[in-house]
């Protein structure tokens, strides 16, 4: 089973909350992120989405950060990061 998840636009600390119990509820499936309409991301939900990266890798599931913005690539390189850090594939 998989599910898709849309990442909102802002992504700042008061959507990390939300994106974290959003991640809750679908654990135990394989998931989309589909990142193509952030347009701002702060660093609380790159920990909430790097939390999730790697639960997803824990439980052998499939984790796909999908269609990330340029915003967002963006911002993920001033952390020291790039998408593919947000990949997981079951062996």
């Amino acid at each position: 089973m998989s599910t898709t998840l849309a990442l909102p636009p802002v992504l700042d600390i008061t959507a990390a909350g939300p994106l974290a119990s959003e991640f809750l509820r679908a654990r135990g499936k394989d998931i989309s992120i589909d990142a193509s309409k952030v347009e701002r991301v702060g660093g609380q939900c790159i920990q909430v989405l790097l939390s999730a990266v790697a639960t997803w890798t824990l439980d052998g599931m499939e984790f796909d950060l999908a269609n990330p913005s340029a915003a967002l690539v963006e911002g993920l390189d001033i952390a020291g990061l790039e998408p593919a850090n947000f990949i997981a594939r079951n062996a």
